[in-house]
């Protein structure tokens, strides 16, 4: 359940690539994912600041992301980014409807597919998805 290694450096590069200085997590487990973007921000850096936003991570309840979709694409500067972190959700969003799924994934793989769906049609972001942790998907504000 906490951030994998590789997705804490990951989103490391993505805050220092951005030049990002105002960031935004929402959901917090361990504090890993946090912690990454935190140590990659620069002195003049600050994090959870309403305006424009540079970079936004949401790592939270997944029957939310819907919602979080809509108000954090208000709060991020045209440019921004924003990371949305286990969008395959355990392979679950490839899988057939009458899989075998573990009991935690059932009922939130709806809200995960929804969301995807959701992403992929929004033109005002740009998005890829990529298989790092248990997916991540990275929204670049375009209008």
């Amino acid at each position: 359940m906490a951030t994998p290694a590789d997705e804490g450096q990951l989103l490391s590069m993505l805050v220092k690539l951005t030049n990002s200085k105002n960031a935004l997590e929402i959901g917090v487990f361990t504090g890993y994912s946090l912690l990454s973007t935190a140590l990659a921000l620069p002195p003049d850096g600050k994090e959870n600041k309403k305006g424009s936003l540079d970079f936004v991570f949401v790592d939270a309840d997944k029957d939310n992301y819907l919602n979080y979709h809509k108000r954090v694409l208000e709060l991020v500067k045209i440019g921004g980014l924003i990371g949305y972190d286990n969008t395959l959700w355990a392979g679950s969003v490839a899988a057939p409807p009458d899989a075998p799924l573990m009991d935690y994934i059932k009922p939130l793989r709806g809200h995960v597919m929804e969301l995807n769906k959701y992403l992929a049609q929004d033109s005002r972001i740009e998005i890829c998805q990529l298989p790092v942790g248990d997916g991540i998907t990275l929204c670049r504000r375009i209008i």
